[in-house]
């Protein structure tokens, strides 16, 4: 079975089982670009259900749209909201348009779902309308930005919970390698002593610094442009509608959103996603640094640091035999460059707006909505395959300590920074231990005394005498 739907450049014919119409045909055909529908990111679609229900409520509440139309409109909303008819949502994320075919598309299958509801047929467009009844006092250029926006703060939730189990995972680790003793580097060179613990507690607060980061840059989604129409001048919204959609956005949500201040302005605007691009890419350029941390301490295992043990989740090589390799951070690293590269994808993006409007809307999302869920995957695997298993090598990490050069440093309150450095150089040069140049050679220590300096207390955390 198929129906005929028409616009204004021509008829088409549609399945009689979809739910949309015919210009979100039109955008399906026209964009095959990343072979990813709309239908990939449940809270836009979830968003666009939230926009459209305030925006009815809201006519009707001014009395340009029939109660009865609206609450079917309405009707039609909750059901995407619930989570219905996502795989009706079929345009390509990246599309010219602005974003034009996305919003038919969500105007065509509410139109038809509340269609059906009243008892009338789908595509039976002079009951209710898309364009004229479900679309009134709308524009994509508001409607799109205000549901990314929405779908944004929705998506961050679950990411920012994703971060926070890391850095608890980190933290755990922290606490069960808190009398881990190891050597702490810089520049790839022997430093001084610390704890395992002090380095996991290390990554599990710069972690909890991203968490904070996000929170504050998706305060930035909560001003909206809904109600400015095309351009930001509220062209064929009643009056008095952009600030009672946006009362029944907030109510709806549970969500505190702000009407922008200068619609003109917010309608062209996209500097809060060039932000939190930038917040996503600094959590990838932090995530890659303990990534690769953790495949230095893990490499080995008998000719690497080998401080720490990976959990093994597969055969590393097709060629060499009980290989195994730290495929988890592998891919993490891999997915932060992913995320670092969309980022630049934003920032052009953002770049290209002309006068009151930037068409490049599609691409940002495209960009945003797969750098935070790519990134969210990357996160909870890196926590549940390879953090929550980590465990300690730790009497070659306390051996590698005490036969290290870098402990000098220790000495050097009590010996001075120039004695201490021909003690590091006669150690590099014959191989002797500092214990046996310092103590059983030079005589520059007693035993316990040397036992005293070098005790764990004092070589995690020195004090100063």
């Amino acid at each position: 079975m198929a129906r005929i739907e028409r616009d204004f450049l021509g008829e088409k014919e549609l399945p009689d089982g979809a739910y949309y119409g015919v210009q979100t045909l039109r955008g399906k055909e026209n964009f095959h670009i990343t072979g990813i529908p709309m239908s990939a990111e449940p809270y836009f679609v979830k968003a666009f259900g939230y926009v459209k229900k305030a925006a009815a409520l809201a006519n009707r509440d001014l009395g340009v749209l029939d109660a009865r139309l609206a609450n079917a409109i309405a009707g039609a909303c909750d059901r995407l909201i619930a989570g219905e008819l996502c795989e009706q949502f079929v345009t390509d994320f990246i599309q010219g348009g602005a974003g034009t075919s996305t919003n038919m598309n969500a105007n065509e299958v509410i139109a038809n779902l509340a269609l059906e509801s009243l008892g009338h047929r789908k595509g039976e467009y002079h009951h209710l309308n898309p364009n004229d009844h479900v679309n009134y006092g709308q524009s994509t250029n508001d409607v799109y930005p205000t549901a990314f926006r929405l779908a944004l703060i929705l998506r961050l939730a679950s990411y920012m919970d994703a971060l926070r189990l890391l850095q608890e995972a980190f933290r755990r680790k922290a606490e069960e390698f808190d009398r881990v003793l190891k050597m702490g580097r810089t520049h790839l060179q022997d430093a001084v002593p610390m704890s395992l613990g002090q380095e996991f507690n290390g990554w599990a607060t710069t972690i909890g610094e991203e968490v904070s980061r996000l929170a504050e840059v998706r305060q930035l989604l909560h001003e909206i442009n809904l109600g400015a129409t095309a351009i930001g001048t509220s062209v064929t919204a009643a009056p008095g509608y952009p600030e009672l959609a946006t009362r029944h956005l907030s109510e709806l949500t549970g969500t505190r959103f702000i009407l922008a201040g200068d619609l003109v302005e917010a309608t062209s605007d996209t500097g809060a996603y060039v932000q939190l691009s930038g917040v996503l890419k600094r959590t990838a350029a932090k995530l890659t640094k303990i990534c690769n941390d953790i495949r230095l301490l893990a490499s080995g295992p008998r000719c690497g640091l080998n401080e720490i043990n990976l959990p093994q989740m597969q055969p590393g090589s097709s060629i060499m035999p009980g290989k195994v390799n730290p495929v988890i951070p592998e891919v993490v690293n891999q997915t932060s460059f992913l995320v670092i590269g969309l980022d630049l994808t934003v920032t052009l993006a953002a770049s290209a707006g002309q006068l009151q409007l930037n068409v490049m809307e599609p691409v940002i999302t495209f960009a945003l909505f797969t750098s935070i869920f790519t990134m969210e995957n990357a996160v909870t695997s890196l926590r549940v395959h390879c953090v929550d298993g980590i465990t300690a090598n730790s009497e070659r990490t306390r051996q590698m300590v005490l036969n290290s050069l870098g402990i000098v440093t220790v000495l050097k309150p009590t010996l001075g920074y120039k004695q201490c450095a021909e003690i590091a150089r006669e150690g590099y040069e014959s191989g002797k231990s500092l214990q046996q140049i310092v103590v059983d050679e030079r005589k520059l220590l007693s035993q316990e005394q040397w036992d005293e300096i070098f005790s764990f207390e004092n070589l995690i955390s020195p004090q100063s005498e």
